[in-house]
């Protein structure tokens, strides 16, 4: 019975991931034709994002308080309300200013279902679980443009292709709904603490002083920056530099996002023959690769390809990055620097995307291709950086992480 119960509510938090992943990309696949109708320059594109990557950090920082007050379920009840809500929002808007008002409650609502969902998956399901978790944040991420595009052939309707997202939504606070006890019974029934590995207890402060810490942070900081800026620019980009309609742009930006949740597929399947670094740097080459293909004068279906390769090159870089934390710096302490890499990503998402479309603004979108070369080789000399630490920390002495203990997934559902 026990175990019924898992395996459904499992489905419930992958639906509840794609509904993560359905509003993220909707602003950059809607905003050439919403800033027409709003009288908003190209760059405030980046304002809203600013805005609700704001609320998703503060949110996030929140979220371990929240949850245990009202639990993992309640939170994402109220989460994915917040969002539906703010989107319902966003297709009456009438001002940019209200775009503003509405982007508050989606950032809030965005970050506390993602820090709340990604916990729990790791608490009460196997490792495998997290990886096929991010690929339905893919499948949803790739499902907005999509839905956007559709809406705005059919004579630019964008507040349509939003009222649409949210429509759906509201039928995922539904479930959420209806799922309540099943979250409740779950996290009362399943493994116990003494299931969970011995955290110490470590400030931030303490954490960034740790050997190493800043390099991974330096690498998140550069990987969340480009993906969020790929969702919301590479429409732009197309519209602008390649002459290519909105409604189809909307579209090709779905590919992005369809390469990531089909690299994330593959790379739940690949994590065991190949170890993370591995891994990281298959997903560097990848987005190196597309990002060239976007920036070199070549005919339209070689750019659309470019999108497709950088979204496979971004798949295993985020949950693999992840998953190395407790090998990196030790089990014991994994959970503060876990955080801290969490709040740099959002950090990362939240100042670089409006910094582009300031640069865009006064220069031309034209700098998006090379934005990401220069986000890419970042990150790839901050891991190889990193690499190098642990290599020589291991020839001095035995890791300690390899001897930390980690969760037995025998207990686990």
């Amino acid at each position: 019975m026990m175990h019924f119960m898992a395996t459904t509510l499992l489905l419930v938090i992958y639906l509840s991931y794609i509904s993560l992943g359905l509003p993220d990309t909707l602003l950059g696949a809607a905003w050439p034709a919403l800033r027409l109708d709003l009288g908003a320059s190209l760059d405030m594109a980046g304002i809203v994002s600013f805005v609700v990557s704001l609320g998703t950090v503060v949110s996030s920082l929140l979220s371990s308080r929240m949850i245990r007050r009202f639990g993992t379920g309640r939170i994402a009840f109220f989460s994915v309300l917040s969002t539906a809500l703010a989107l319902l929002g966003f297709s009456c808007s009438g001002s940019f200013a209200w775009l503003l008002v509405m982007a508050v409650p989606l950032g809030l609502g965005a970050g506390a279902v993602d820090a709340g969902l990604n916990n729990f998956v790791a608490l009460h399901y196997k490792a495998w679980h997290m990886n096929f978790l991010h690929c339905f944040w893919g499948i949803g991420a790739m499902s907005g443009p999509l839905i956007m595009s559709f809406w705005l052939s059919q004579g630019s309707q964008w507040r349509l292709g939003y009222r649409t997202v949210a429509i759906l939504q509201f039928f995922l606070v539904a479930l959420l709904g209806l799922s309540l006890p099943l979250w409740k019974r779950l996290e009362h029934g399943a493994a116990g603490a003494e299931d969970l590995p011995v955290q110490r207890e470590i400030g931030n402060l303490a954490a960034l002083k740790l050997p190493g810490v800043k390099t991974a942070l330096a690498a998140f900081f550069c990987y969340c920056s480009l993906e969020i800026a790929t969702g919301l620019w590479s429409s732009s980009y197309l519209v602008e530099c390649r002459g290519v309609p909105a409604d189809d742009a909307a579209m090709f930006t779905s590919i992005f996002y369809g390469g990531i949740a089909l690299g994330r597929l593959l790379s739940g399947a690949l994590t065991r023959r190949l170890n993370n670094r591995t891994l990281i740097r298959a997903g560097q080459a990848g987005c190196a690769a597309g990002a060239l293909l976007m920036l070199l004068p070549l005919p339209l279906p070689a750019n659309v390809c470019g999108l497709l390769l950088f979204g496979l090159g971004c798949a295993p870089l985020y949950p693999a990055m992840l998953q190395e934390t407790p090998s990196r710096f030790g089990a014991e302490v994994s959970q503060t620097v876990m955080g801290l890499q969490m709040a740099v990503a959002y950090f990362g998402s939240t100042v670089m995307p409006p910094l582009l479309g300031f640069a865009a603004q006064r220069t031309t979108i034209a700098v998006f291709p090379w934005f990401l070369l220069a986000a890419v080789g970042l990150m790839f000399l901050f891991c190889e950086k990193l690499n190098r630490f642990l290599a020589r920390r291991a020839e001095k002495r035995p890791d300690p992480a390899s001897s930390a203990e980690t969760v037995d997934n025998s207990r686990q559902l």
